[in-house]
C-alpha cells in the first residue's frame, strides 16, 4: 500500500492488555500525524502475559474501534526489534520520514535496543512522557550522543498501566470494546 504521506507515526506496544492509556495516546497521535500505525510486539526486555496472538487481536479490536482512516493496525510490522518495524514500515508505505513512538519508561533502556545506532538513522524519537517515569536529562544526552533526534509530546496521558490491569482484572482502565474479547477468551485471569 502506498501512499503520499509525509506525516507518520509508527506506534508499536507490547498491548498486554491495550489500556485507556494506549487508546488516548493513539487519539492524540491522530491529531498530529496525517498517519498512525500500530501494531502489538514481543519486547525481548518484557515477559508477557498473553501470546502474541490475543495481543493483537485486542489491539486490532481498540483499533478498528475508532474507526478513523488516520489510524492503522498492521501486523505485519511487528518485530521483536523496533529497527525491523521502522524498516518494514518505511518500505510498505514508501516513506522517508517516520516517527518512532515511545514512552518516557522505556528511555533508559533505548540505548541498548539493538542496532540504535540504525534505529536514530532511520527515525526520530517521539516521546511520550509518563507520570511515574519522569524525562532525565541524562537519557535524553544519551540519546543526543548517539545522534539521534527526538520531539517530547506535549499531551497528557491518564496514569495507567497494563501491569496494573493486569494485576486487577476489574476492567478499569480498558477500553469497553475490548471486555468482550478478554472474558470470551478467558484473558488476564
Amino acid at each position: 500500500m502506498k501512499r503520499n504521506i509525509q506525516k507518520v507515526a509508527l506506534f508499536g506496544t507490547s498491548a498486554d492488555p491495550p489500556s485507556n492509556g494506549h487508546k488516548k495516546i493513539i487519539e492524540e497521535l491522530s491529531k498530529i500525524y496525517e498517519l498512525v500505525i500500530s501494531y502489538a510486539s514481543d519486547n525481548p526486555y518484557k515477559k508477557h502475559s498473553e501470546d502474541l496472538y490475543f495481543r493483537s487481536l485486542l489491539l486490532k479490536t481498540l483499533i478498528n474501534d475508532f474507526n478513523n482512516p488516520k489510524i492503522s493496525f498492521d501486523q505485519d510490522l511487528s518485530s521483536p526489534w523496533a529497527i525491523s518495524s521502522i524498516r518494514k514500515c518505511k518500505k510498505k508505505y514508501n516513506l522517508i520520514d517516520i516517527d518512532f513512538v515511545i514512552g518516557s519508561d522505556l528511555l533508559d533502556e533505548i540505548i541498548v535496543w539493538k542496532n540504535i545506532n540504525e534505529l536514530f538513522k532511520e527515525a526520530n524519537l517521539f516521546i511520550i512522557p509518563r507520570i511515574d517515569y519522569p524525562i532525565k536529562e541524562k537519557s535524553l544526552k544519551s540519546i543526543k550522543e548517539l545522534n539521534g533526534a527526538f520531539i517530547i509530546s506535549l499531551f497528557k496521558i491518564p496514569k495507567i498501566s497494563s501491569s496494573n490491569i493486569r494485576g486487577n482484572i476489574n476492567y478499569s482502565g480498558l477500553p469497553q470494546c475490548l471486555i468482550p474479547i478478554i472474558e470470551k477468551n478467558n484473558l488476564y485471569s
